[in-house]
């Protein structure tokens, strides 16, 4: 196995993590808060760090291969998340609390350990917390396909290894799914920003929560998430946000093709936007049916129903995991919507996690194509996606990561179980955090807690399964095969 290559590139992407640490010693050193040194000294030390490790790569620049790809895609996520939970230490966290806390936000989880937002937890941690999402939603893998190719590291196999997303093939090179990709990023963020702050959030907060919106991560800078913004004047935060969640489950590539270069069609014609949506109108009509059936005096009303169940809906089933109400006292029926919308997901090339809507549709028509042919054995009848025949190859990787999907999912429900928390816990930390989800349900991780009151056993396997979860599963279990490192 080539190692520089796996240097460079890994000491490329730690230079531009302590340089993201910049701006939260800045922000804090202007509002004379005293952690703004932790922040400076760190984000010296990691791009120092960086910059040695791409040094001492050397100039020959090897090409890289599949194992190296595989290794540089676990690599990135382990050795970032650790670096990135430095100044958590250092603010006074234990190094669980850090660990847990740095992973959830580059895998975008948003599940938190952190208390007290408002009052306790100074400003450029609160920025810090957003930057780690922005950079996990979408910032790495863009960082990773438009560098590693320039390095000739394989930065197109990295991103097969981490996405399962065929909308590349829209645009031919590298470089340009890149570009415009993180253009389309960056100017949603951006205007996601300027309505938040239009509708009421101030300057700090608008910045934040765009971030963590766009991201699908879930962060908030206050304890009550968008509660709080709904007791504090600024309501229209709530559908802002509801528009920018969506977006953020839709496959990049395709919403560059259709905001740079007018090229709507594919956005219309793909099959993973169509049964996103088609699924998220059925849930959230069905929640709709069951709030103004059972509320009873407490409805708030039609429109008011409307806006809450998208709202929480989609943050669920994208898994950004903000909150404006305890969902999770809705009644049966509506628990166990959210808690199948935690397996979902968005489409593949958004930064949505989950099973992805491309899985879903194979899966199902697997199934039923499996069902035709018991009852004709003779039969031939092939699996189409888009159109198009699906290979054995994509079917059985598609049937492979469902069950170590589940597999992972019961395996660490269990062990948080056996570590003494109750089963409704267990069930739904394990689900949150394999699908990168953020809160669960129950008093305890549910949309109104936090995961502070884990064990901390529960609380490494929870963000080890935060990682399999933003990793695919596939890539992590490849590592452990004898195989891999006989070559």
């Amino acid at each position: 196995m080539r190692l520089s290559p796996v240097l460079l590139a890994l000491g490329v992407m730690l230079a531009f993590l302590g340089l993201a640490m910049v701006p939260c010693a800045l922000l804090d050193a202007a509002l004379g808060n005293q952690q703004w040194s932790v922040f400076g000294l760190w984000g010296f030390v990691v791009a120092t760090i960086g910059v040695v490790m791409a040094v001492s790569a050397g100039n020959a620049r090897p090409k890289t291969g599949l194992r190296e790809a595989f290794m540089l895609t676990v690599l990135v996520w382990v050795v970032l998340s650790f670096a990135a939970a430095l100044p958590f230490i250092s603010v006074g966290y234990s190094f669980t609390d850090a660990m847990f806390e740095s992973v959830s936000g580059l895998t975008t989880t948003g599940a938190t350990v952190f208390t007290d937002l408002d009052t306790a937890v100074e400003e450029g941690t609160l920025l810090w917390r957003a930057i780690l999402q922005w950079i996990g939603g979408i910032g790495i893998i863009v960082t990773a396909i438009a560098i590693l190719p320039f390095l000739q590291v394989g930065g197109m196999q990295l991103f097969q290894v981490e996405s399962s997303d065929q909308t590349g093939k829209f645009m031919p090179r590298v470089a340009e799914i890149a570009a415009q990709t993180g253009i389309v990023y960056l100017v949603l963020t951006i205007l996601c920003a300027s309505l938040y702050a239009i509708v009421g959030m101030s300057g700090f907060d608008a910045i934040t929560h765009a971030m963590t919106t766009m991201a699908a991560g879930g962060y908030s800078t206050h304890d009550t998430s968008f509660g709080w913004f709904i007791e504090n004047g600024a309501p229209g935060a709530i559908p802002v946000a509801t528009v920018f969640m969506f977006l953020a489950g839709l496959p990049f590539a395709l919403l560059a093709l259709a905001l740079l270069q007018g090229r709507v069609r594919p956005l219309l014609t793909d099959p993973q936007p169509r049964l996103y949506a088609s699924i998220i109108l059925v849930l959230v009509t069905l929640l709709v049916i069951w709030r103004m059936a059972t509320a009873g005096e407490d409805a708030p009303g039609l429109l008011a129903t409307i806006e809450m169940s998208a709202f929480n809906l989609i943050s669920v089933m994208t898994g950004t995991g903000y909150a404006s109400a305890g969902y999770d006292q809705w009644g049966g029926f509506a628990v166990g919507i959210f808690f199948l919308a935690t397996f979902l997901g968005g489409c593949a090339g958004s930064a949505a996690c989950g099973i992805k809507m491309f899985r879903l549709e194979i899966a199902v028509k697997t199934l039923a194509a499996y069902a035709a042919r018991m009852v004709r054995p003779h039969r031939v009848v092939p699996v189409r996606y888009g159109g198009k025949p699906v290979g054995e190859t994509t079917l059985q990787a598609v049937m492979v990561f469902i069950f170590l999907y589940f597999a992972t999912f019961l395996v660490a429900a269990l062990l948080i179980n056996l570590a003494g928390e109750d089963l409704i816990t267990a069930i739904s930390a394990s689900a949150a955090s394999v699908s990168n989800v953020g809160p669960g349900l129950g008093g305890k991780v549910g949309p109104n807690g936090s995961f502070t009151d884990l064990t901390a056993f529960s609380k490494w396997v929870c963000l080890i399964a935060m990682l399999m979860g933003r990793l695919e599963f596939i890539a992590v279990f490849v590592l452990l095969m004898p195989k891999f490192w006989r070559g």
